[in-house]
């Protein structure tokens, strides 16, 4: 049985006084740069982003340069991020039309978001809400973990069922903020590898937490 719209909202609450300045640690200085960051760090860590990103932006530092940019170059940039040659193609493919078709200006819509190269639901939820403020909640791979282990959604429920049952749960203004809270908790404290179950202000209504814990005291 999953949680109820209350629940959720007094878990959020637990979590923003665990973390109460999350936000995003990409690094960009640009809408543009952003869109490319955010791309980079699909099945990737911010901090491997993080430390490509100043490179690939010093030599490429717009949608103009990076299109018109040489594969091996690019891919020499960021070979340091998973699956980076996918990824070089895709900026650049992506980077062409927004110089070619937008002007240099990226667009706002989840619909012409997701027809940019590498550009998925999520990545489009994170520029709209971080970018434009339009009310949007990502779910990665943090915020879908932690969800299906406080049974916010069942444990299987899609990516869409996860981020629909997070939109209906939680207020429209908080949307953004709380995307980035669930991650800080899922990256931080309730971890895929060894998280800090015993800890954590939501073990008394947890399952997982209940079961991680009494397997850990059983060895």
């Amino acid at each position: 049985m999953t949680r109820s719209k209350k629940s959720i909202q007094a878990c959020l609450l637990a979590m923003q006084e665990l973390f109460p300045h999350a936000a995003t640690e990409l690094k960009a200085a640009t809408p543009f740069q952003f869109l490319v960051a955010v791309i980079l760090s699909a099945q990737a860590t911010d901090v491997s982003v993080n430390l490509a990103t100043p490179g690939l932006f010093a030599a490429f530092p717009d949608a103009e340069s990076l299109g018109q940019a040489p594969l091996q170059a690019v891919e020499a940039k960021i070979q340091r991020i998973g699956l980076y040659k996918s990824k070089a193609k895709n900026i650049i493919a992506t980077a062409k039309i927004i110089h070619d078709t937008y002007h240099d200006q990226l667009p706002e819509s989840m619909e012409e978001l997701i027809q940019l190269p590498g550009v998925g639901r999520k990545t489009a939820n994170v520029v709209r809400g971080e970018i434009f403020n339009i009310p949007s909640f990502a779910v990665d791979t943090h915020v879908e973990r932690v969800s299906k282990r406080l049974q916010f959604v069942t444990q299987k429920a899609s990516v869409l069922e996860v981020e629909e049952k997070l939109r209906w749960a939680l207020p429209e203004s908080q949307w953004v903020q709380d995307h980035h809270t669930m991650i800080f908790f899922g990256r931080y404290h309730c971890t895929a590898r060894k998280p800090q179950c015993i800890t954590c202000p939501l073990l008394e209504t947890c399952n997982f937490g209940q079961k991680y814990v009494a397997q850990q005291n059983g060895k």
